[in-house]
């Protein structure tokens, strides 16, 4: 009897560990309303209604991070895409700031990046006011946020004087690559290329997600609830459905990102002043040593490499 006791004990120990250790991703999609070669309206709808019937079928929260520029045509409005944006808060989901134009703060520098955030602003917010919602969130186009402390400070600073969360990502990959093959493949009319980019690209984003698990153990000796980026393009319209089942398959709830930026790691400050656009994951990782670094992340295979006319990730 004591044996069945100690036993029931350990399993009902276990349970709760599991029921504390769920897994939770929040699915951010930038560049809305479409980032494509297919730039024709008819197949920017398409594109969006492809993505909208996938988030809908799963039932699931996302948020979608706007460059304005693409709502303009000849220096004026354009209704037609404007309508695009009007879909996603049709369906309940969340729209962010990813300044007007998505160009680089390492570029352009403090002011004139300010500048754009301000002027990527405009629509959105009268959107989002017609459903009784304000402008929250805003995610740094490349994920670049200063190259010293002080102008990450100074951004901050900004950011929060207009009432906004900075949107940071843990779960970072090269969907922009599969998305290039993807559609350069369409293009050129080679359907074989474009099934076999399709096929290889959700598995390497379950590779790419068991990687940033390990990371997050590494550093925190648990998994924090992860931060996923994807893109508003042609071959998540695809295959969003697939990387939905994906993430539910390795167990995870798919949470909004309020919830997800709840987790005590987004405390962290983010220390990093590198050039490049990285995970919070390596940013915190860094922050510790270099050794903190996780090796073997892996990368999109030669083929698909090739095909997007990248030379590197």
């Amino acid at each position: 009897m004591t044996k069945l006791i100690l036993a029931l004990s350990l399993l009902l120990a276990l349970s709760a560990t599991a029921i504390c250790q769920e897994r939770r991703v929040a699915i951010t999609i930038d560049d809305l309303p479409v980032v494509s070669t297919r730039t024709d309206l008819a197949n920017r709808r398409k594109i969006t209604r492809k993505l909208l019937k996938h988030i809908r079928k799963a039932k699931v929260p996302v948020i979608g991070f706007v460059n304005e520029n693409k709502l303009y045509s000849n220096g004026k409005r354009d209704e037609d895409q404007i309508d695009l944006l009007r879909m996603w808060l049709a369906d309940g989901l969340d729209l962010g700031n990813h300044t007007y134009s998505h160009i680089s703060l390492h570029r352009v520098g403090l002011d004139a990046f300010e500048a754009d955030i301000i002027k990527g602003e405009t629509i959105t917010k009268e959107l989002l006011a017609e459903k009784g919602m304000t402008l929250r969130f805003f995610r740094h186009p490349f994920l670049m946020n200063g190259r010293t402390l002080q102008v990450k400070a100074d951004l901050s600073k900004f950011l929060a004087g207009r009432n906004y969360t900075v949107a940071p990502i843990t779960f970072d990959n090269a969907d922009y690559i599969f998305s290039a093959a993807y559609d350069k493949a369409f293009d050129s009319g080679d359907k074989l290329l474009m099934k076999r980019v399709g096929e290889a690209y959700v598995p390497y984003m379950e590779s790419k997600l068991a990687y940033w698990e390990r990371q997050s153990m590494k550093l925190f000796g648990r998994e924090i609830s992860q931060t996923m980026l994807i893109h508003a393009n042609f071959i998540n319209s695809d295959y969003l459905d697939d990387l939905i089942k994906m993430l539910r398959g390795r167990g995870y709830k798919i949470v909004d990102l309020e919830t997800a930026l709840k987790d005590d790691a987004y405390s962290l400050p983010d220390t990093y002043t590198g050039g490049a656009g990285i995970s919070w994951l390596h940013r915190w990782a860094q922050a510790k040593g270099s050794d903190q670094v996780l090796a073997d992340e892996p990368h999109v295979a030669e083929f698909v490499l090739k095909a997007s006319g990248f030379d590197s990730e």
